[in-house]
């Protein structure tokens, strides 16, 4: 993972599962919009808008991807990727930091 240099932040958190998953949006001076999170031990299950691509910074997840039946396990220095408009679900044990990048700068 890379340093962000020169960022335009938005100050208020995106805040789900009353506060186990966390994050903060922030746009790169080429105009992409990222967020920068931290999850508790859980299972959750989130939907796409605009297709994503999720980088493990820490910790490790179980993910199933959507049109797939099993989870496969993501720890830090790995990525994924989640299509637009679809769903998928996460089991974090203990905990994980990430970022997402997405298709659209919204």
């Amino acid at each position: 993972m890379e340093d962000f240099k020169n960022v335009k932040l938005v100050a208020k958190a995106n805040v789900y599962e009353g506060g186990k998953v966390t994050s903060r949006t922030f746009y790169t001076p080429e105009g992409d919009r990222k967020t920068l999170g931290f999850m508790m031990a859980g299972t959750y299950s989130f939907g796409t808008g605009a297709p994503e691509v999720m980088e493990m910074l820490a910790g490790d997840m179980d993910v199933k991807l959507p049109g797939e039946t099993e989870y496969h396990n993501y720890k830090a220095g790995d990525s994924y990727s989640i299509p637009g408009n679809s769903s998928f679900d996460i089991i974090v044990k203990e905990w994980v930091d990430y970022c997402c990048s997405y298709a659209d700068p919204k």
